[in-house]
């Protein structure tokens, strides 16, 4: 599963990157993919956005098991 996770973020950095951000996997725990924003991500206001309806909308259509993405 940790490898899924992360080849699904692998397909998001790139847009991430592309505005000097990124975006780094730390773990799971119950279907709950921790992750952290890095760079220009991490103070940037619209990052809960960019979390909940980039990232944890495409790990959940390709990953069915997890419920939810969270920054820490």
């Amino acid at each position: 599963m940790e490898k899924k996770v992360k080849e699904v973020l692998d397909k998001v950095r790139p847009s991430l990157q592309a505005d000097g951000g990124d975006v780094e996997y730390v773990g799971m725990d119950d279907g709950v993919v921790k992750v952290k924003l890095t760079g220009a991500c991490a103070g940037c206001p619209m990052s809960q956005m960019t979390l909940k309806m980039g990232i944890e909308k495409l790990l959940k259509k390709e990953i069915p098991e997890v419920k939810e993405v969270v920054a820490v």
